[in-house]
């Protein structure tokens, strides 16, 4: 199989972690066209959206977007399970990736926006990393609460939710704003980091971070175009960030979803 991948794709990252749980072989592909919105690539024609994680599988098929993909191979190679066996259990996992896939990575991603793409200074950069800041520690105290004095999301055994937490709480980690030291899911974070499958992953975001600075210039001046979209686009705006959104479209450094 291909894994069409950023290594700091969030969504990319808990479908690594998938299947790399999964003792799963697979190769790791950065299409050249990432970010720039074409729509006549072969990256394009496997998701038309132009986003990762894309997973290549039987006869050339293609598989996007990273909840589909993980569906599948639980379904696929069922054994070891990720997905709980009790439909209870299996709904709050889902609903734990969800707020992960939607509201936690969009602050993730607006941060991202500051440090590594400068696209705010002075009082509106202070502004937005304290709304960063606000959001991180709700959405944290949310997943503490999910998580309580179990060892991992799920209970006794890492699965679906621990992938999808995973990438979110780590970025928040790299970014300076993780979980009070001591706190149940600094315990967790410091649990997870440590099985081979999310090591290895993270390893692969921590190499990607550190090549950020240089490749900022490169989105900012339009080579490459950062896609905000609904839920980063929402929380850019009820930040305070309008101006960079408008700043934005009229660089042409940002882009948004298909078929736009």
């Amino acid at each position: 199989m291909i894994l069409y991948d950023h290594p700091l794709s969030s969504y990319a990252q808990k479908v690594k972690i998938a299947l790399r749980e999964k003792g799963l072989d697979f190769g790791c592909v950065l299409p050249e066209d990432f970010g720039t919105g074409r729509h006549d690539t072969a990256f394009a024609a496997a998701n038309p959206r132009s986003e990762v994680p894309v997973l290549l599988v039987e006869e050339g098929a293609a598989i996007f977007e990273s909840t589909i993909i993980l569906e599948y191979v639980e379904e696929r190679w069922p054994e070891p399970p990720l997905r709980p066996a009790d439909p209870l259990a299996r709904a709050e996992a889902r609903m734990t990736e969800e707020i992960c896939d939607s509201h936690y990575e969009a602050v993730n991603w607006g941060y991202g926006e500051l440090l590594w793409f400068r696209r705010a200074e002075g009082a509106l950069a202070e502004r937005l990393t304290a709304a960063v800041r606000r959001d991180t520690a709700r959405l944290q105290d949310w997943l503490a609460a999910r998580l309580g004095a179990a060892d991992w999301f799920g209970g006794e055994r890492f699965g679906w939710s621990d992938a999808a937490v995973a990438p979110m709480l780590n970025r928040s980690v790299h970014y300076g704003f993780g979980p009070p030291p001591g706190s149940a899911l600094a315990r967790w974070h410091e649990r997870v980091r440590r099985r081979p499958a999310v090591a290895e992953t993270f390893a692969e975001f921590d190499a990607a971070a550190a090549r950020m600075a240089a490749a900022a210039d490169h989105y900012r001046t339009g080579g490459r175009r950062r896609e905000y979209r609904d839920h980063r686009l929402e929380w850019m705006i009820r930040s305070g960030g309008i101006d960079i959104v408008a700043a934005g479209l009229e660089n042409d450094n940002i882009r948004f979803s298909w078929p736009g």
